[in-house]
């Protein structure tokens, strides 16, 4: 009676207005929280995408919390990718494992202990990180049944890693990729999901010891385990990061996780598929214990002892508190969070990314149907997922992002241990900063100390900002900032500061001669072997290096074009000009790499690649314009196709007049009719008016505060009637989608033509990354493959009839149209 009478005021609580407005605001903060890391921004957030065009007018650009890349979802380097396997199960071993002293490839030899502990270490010599591959599934099973199944002196078992870089840092991708019929994964996930439950019939304790990633798969292993201990090193993370890559955890983890953690804790990290640190996975329940990286291996022995005498208790379900109990265990509870959890996935995929979907559906599924079905309708969802185009499109992402971090010429770079930083502006200070967080000795210097200090303030309130955020500690802060050294043109010493340099990376005004001129200033005072890097977004490299009075080392030369906000965007675009060095353009690459950027090496031309494929869209921007098309609806069509904000608010964001310059320099530049079509002066004369964009609270829209909605003010709209004539347009979306996307997919294929990019993964990647790229797309030359080339060359052919030469295909596109080529693959 008690029980019902309760239940019966809990019910009439949820009921209420005032609990229900409570429970969505505590919905809102757990789960919508992390909303621009959610799928739909995988490869680039909303924020940071809209930095474009020029690297000096950073300032008025929104910081990014969350970037994430498609290719952040398994922290390894592969080996070549593998034959695709008939059936599944046969895919080919890097190295024929021939066993001697070591019984297995994938696994140490078990080692038992006197007091029964057997201790299983993951370990496969042929990778750098263990990855949850076919082999390995297979290898487990028949060590289990030789080792472990009929030991009966083994009372408890210790998973653990031989490696140095961590646990599992999740399922080798190119297995899944390699099999042609997904369906072929159902039987396999079967086979895997059955082993586990054959590990659990044993019925003695499992503990998982982490130690650096347990994710995807890894942590899947870990899931089924008693008790989990993790390491308190920074290289230890647990997630679940398969929604990058289009799919979901399908080794049970959309079943084991929510029962561990809660469901909107295990909604949270299955849906953004961020990393959990150790001392948050404790405290949401996700591990049982923390210990110093030495202790790990002992402590888990000793844990595993008390579980099986009974001195240690079995790991259970962290208690909930009375919100979360009245959110996820009652029905109208339930119904507000699902509610919640839609909302918060329609508004950051734009119903473009089938995976968050299926992880909802699968969850919600358990829930109503706790048997074996459960695990049965998941390793369907995982297989139906694997089977979509999004998901193909995001793994290629991964791919090429593997691929690129080694430079093709193989040259050597120099050893760099101190790198100067020339400007601290914005963009140098964010140099600055991922160059000093990154290891390096760090002089940042400029005019004169208050420029200096600027830069210094904006390193170091971003650093307080991640110590508050718990993502770097007080020590690492004081650390990273002891590193670098301030100077500026009064500092008498500066010049000595300079002869340790081995790498100079420039980032002043856009001016020629001052460029030039800091060159003469630093190969006066660097060694001859020191490396010079120019940021510019627009200036020729060729033009800085030439060989000259203020240029005698024209050879160590080379332009890094970083893209703003530095801290955030994962992109560098590294150009050499003709005379660069080898060893010059290998040390820039592995400084950014070391940096954490995905480097891509283009040739020296205007606007290099990703800029010079911007010019042509905003030529067809202001061309729809002119048409009368309406602004809010150019916006949503390209939203729609899946472009992070329409091409209206990118201008506003990036500067009217941001816009406007490049537009007109790519005008003049060498991309001829490519350029045409638009009527630029849509730009200038904004500029004119003092209309900057965002930044002056007034572009195409006007904005009126934080979070007042940007709006189309009557200014704006008679300005507009007056550029259009009073023309209107009711273009249907997929057209303006179409105009636009076919503008970018030339200039892209035309910098393939020219050789400006390497190949079509440097093209994918270069847009997804450095524009936001719809990522579930894959890139433009996957995009191009998926909607067929031939089919896109018409389109492309039936505009320029009727809208003009811009529309013109370039050779390279009517060469693969004719010939059924695709960009990647047969």
């Amino acid at each position: 009676h008690h029980f019902r009478t309760r239940r019966r005021i809990i019910v009439k609580m949820l009921l209420s207005s005032a609990v229900r407005k409570s429970l969505a605001s505590s919905l809102s903060r757990q789960l919508m929280g992390q909303q621009s890391s959610l799928l739909g921004r995988t490869a680039i957030s909303r924020a940071a995408s809209v930095r474009l065009l020029d690297a000096n007018h950073t300032q008025h650009l929104l910081a990014s919390k969350h970037l994430s890349s498609a290719a952040a979802a398994i922290q390894e380097e592969p080996a070549s990718k593998p034959s695709p396997p008939s059936p599944p199960p046969a895919a080919k071993e890097e190295t024929p494992f021939v066993p001697s002293q070591r019984k297995y490839k994938h696994f140490q030899n078990v080692e038992l202990t006197p007091a029964g502990v057997a201790i299983i270490r993951f370990d496969n010599p042929d990778k750098k990180v263990n990855t949850l591959s076919f082999a390995l599934m297979r290898e487990a099973q028949t060590m289990w049944e030789a080792d472990i199944q009929s030991n009966s002196d083994i009372t408890s078992i210790v998973f653990t890693s031989a490696k140095e870089s961590g646990f599992i840092a999740g399922a080798d991708i190119f297995d899944i990729s390699s099999v042609q019929d997904k369906s072929e994964l159902v039987p396999v996930i079967e086979e895997a999901l059955n082993f586990f439950l054959h590990m659990k019939a044993k019925d003695v304790p499992m503990v998982a010891a982490i130690h650096g990633p347990a994710l995807g798969g890894g942590l899947e292993w870990a899931l089924w385990c008693d008790y989990r201990i993790c390491t308190d090193s920074k290289a230890t993370k647990l997630g679940l990061p398969e929604v990058k890559l289009g799919l979901l955890p399908g080794f049970g983890g959309t079943q084991n996780l929510p029962a561990l953690v809660g469901i909107q804790g295990a909604m949270d990290m299955m849906l953004t598929g961020k990393n959990i640190l150790p001392a948050k996975a404790k405290k949401m329940g996700l591990v049982d214990l923390v210990v110093a990286p030495q202790s790990l291996e002992s402590v888990a022995i000793e844990t595993a002892e008390g579980l099986a005498n009974g001195t240690v208790k079995k790991s259970k379900p962290k208690r909930k508190s009375l919100i979360n109990r009245l959110i996820e265990d009652t029905p109208p509870g339930q119904n507000l969070m699902w509610s919640k959890v839609k909302e918060t996935v329609d508004k950051n995929t734009d119903g473009n990314y089938p995976a968050p979907y299926e992880i909802i559906d699968c969850v919600k599924y358990g829930l109503a149907h706790p048997g074996m079905e459960k695990f049965k309708h998941e390793r369907e969802g995982f297989a139906k997922l694997a089977a979509t185009k999004e998901s193909e499109a995001l793994i290629g992402l991964f791919d090429g992002t593997t691929q690129m971090k080694k430079l093709s010429s193989g040259a050597e770079p120099i050893k760099v241990k101190k790198v100067a930083v020339m400007g601290a502006g914005l963009m140098g200070a964010g140099i600055a900063q991922v160059t000093a967080e990154k290891g390096y000795d760090v002089l940042l210097k400029d005019r004169d100390d208050a420029a200096v200090g600027r830069g210094i303030s904006y390193m170091t309130d971003n650093w307080e900002k991640k110590c508050k955020r718990k993502r770097m500690t007080n020590y690492e802060l004081n650390t990273n900032s002891s590193r670098v050294t301030p100077l500026s043109d009064h500092t008498e010493s500066w010049k000595r500061h300079f002869a340790g340099a081995d790498l100079v990376i420039e980032a002043v005004f856009e001016d020629l001669a001052l460029k030039r001129k800091i060159i003469q200033q630093v190969e006066e005072v660097t060694p001859d072997h020191c490396v010079f890097a120019t940021n510019t977004s627009a200036i020729p490299i060729a033009d800085i290096a030439a060989p000259g009075e203020e240029v005698k080392r024209s050879e160590n030369v080379v332009g890094m074009h970083y893209f703003s906000p530095v801290p955030q965007m994962p992109l560098l675009e590294i150009i050499p000009h003709a005379g660069t060095s080898d060893e010059a353009l290998a040390t820039a690459f592995a400084v950014g790499n070391k940096q954490g950027k995905t480097c891509v090496v283009v040739k020296d031309v205007p606007g290099f690649y990703v800029n010079r494929c911007l010019g042509p869209i905003l030529s067809e921007v202001t061309a729809l314009v002119k048409e009368g098309v309406p602004l809010d609806r150019l916006d949503k069509a390209m939203k729609k196709f899946g472009m992070p904000v329409g091409p209206i608010t990118l201008i506003d964001n990036v500067g009217v007049d941001v816009a406007s310059k490049v537009s007109n320099y790519l005008a003049s530049a060498d991309l001829g009719v490519r350029m045409g079509g638009g009527d630029l002066s849509l730009l200038s004369n904004m500029v004119e008016k003092g209309w900057l964009g965002k930044k002056s609270n007034q572009g195409f829209f006007t904005y009126s505060g934080k979070k007042g909605k940007p709006s189309i003010g009557p200014e704006v709209t008679a300005y507009l009637k007056d550029f259009t004539d009073g023309n209107t347009s009711d273009l249907s979306e997929t057209d303006i989608q179409n105009r636009i996307v076919a503008r970018l997919v030339n200039e892209a294929a035309m910098c393939l033509q020219d050789e400006i990019i390497e190949n079509p993964v440097c093209g994918d990647i270069g847009l997804v990354f450095g524009i936001g790229f719809a990522p579930f797309r894959g890139g433009v030359f996957r995009y191009l493959d998926s909607v067929g080339t031939s089919s896109f060359v018409d389109m492309m052919n039936g505009y320029a009839e009727t809208k003009g030469e811009q529309f013109e295909p370039v050779q390279l596109l009517k060469d693969y149209a004719a010939s059924g080529k695709k960009f990647h693959g047969n």
